[in-house]
C-alpha cells in the first residue's frame, strides 16, 4: 500500500487573511452595532439582522463593495422579508424588491420607488478591520 503525504505551507498572504475579519457595523439609536462580517454578505442576497431595540435590518453588498442597510420590515404587508428580496437598480440606484407585493425600496435612501409616499428607514453602515486583534476603521456610509 502506497501513502501519500501531503506538505501545507501557508503564505504571508494566507496568514494575514486568516487573522484579518473585517465587521460591519450599523448605527441605530444605541450606538454602533456590529451585525456580522463582511465576508457573511454575498451581492445579490440580504442578510436579516436582529438590533438590540428589537427591530431588524436588512443588510446588502452590491458588486462594488458598497454595504446598505435598511429595515428589514415591509410597510406595505407588516412581514420582515425585505432581506429575502430581490436586488436590482433603477436609473443608477440600487433597489431591493419586496418578496410578497414587488414595492422596490431605494437601499440607500429607503424610499420606495414605487410610491413616493412609504419609506423604510436606512441605517448608516460601516465595516471596521480587525488585524490581529487591533480594530482599525474602514469605510462608512452615512444616509
Amino acid at each position: 500500500m502506497t501513502t501519500a503525504t501531503a506538505t501545507l505551507t501557508r503564505t504571508e498572504e494566507d496568514i494575514e487573511a486568516a487573522t484579518t475579519a473585517a465587521t460591519v457595523e450599523i448605527r441605530c439609536p444605541q450606538g454602533w452595532v456590529a451585525v456580522c462580517t463582511l465576508d457573511d454578505l454575498i451581492p445579490g442576497r440580504g442578510v436579516a439582522a436582529l438590533l438590540p431595540d428589537g427591530t431588524q435590518a436588512a443588510l446588502f453588498i452590491d458588486r462594488a463593495g458598497q454595504v446598505y442597510a435598511i429595515a428589514n420590515r415591509d410597510p406595505f404587508t407588516g412581514a420582515q422579508v425585505l432581506s429575502r428580496g430581490l436586488t436590482g437598480s433603477a436609473d443608477g440606484r440600487p433597489f431591493v424588491a419586496s418578496p410578497l407585493l414587488k414595492q422596490r425600496f431605494d437601499l440607500a435612501s429607503g424610499s420606495c420607488l414605487d410610491d413616493p409616499s412609504v419609506t423604510v428607514p436606512a441605517y448608516p453602515v460601516r465595516s471596521v478591520e480587525h488585524v490581529g486583534g487591533a480594530g482599525a476603521r474602514g469605510g462608512e456610509s452615512g444616509r
